[in-house]
């Protein structure tokens, strides 16, 4: 399982907002912390179409990587 301590199901960290230009912007605790074009933006366009809380929030994980350098919350 991807999400052992069950982050992604019970706090659900990650939100999105989708433009108007093809673009997706994905937050992190209500942070910009990735901005979605491309093969990520019609891949989130699919996840969204499975509305499926869970694999939403583990897609956004993935696709923002390793955003986190250091001691952030």
């Amino acid at each position: 399982m991807e999400d052992r301590r069950n982050i992604l199901f019970d706090e659900m960290p990650f939100s999105h907002k989708l433009l108007k230009d093809k673009k997706a912007l994905i937050y992190f605790k209500g942070k910009e912390v990735l901005v979605a074009t491309g093969k990520d933006y019609n891949k989130l366009l699919r996840v969204i179409d499975l509305d499926n809380k869970y694999e939403l929030q583990l897609f956004l994980a993935k696709i923002t990587g390793n955003f986190k350098h250091g001691n952030e919350t």
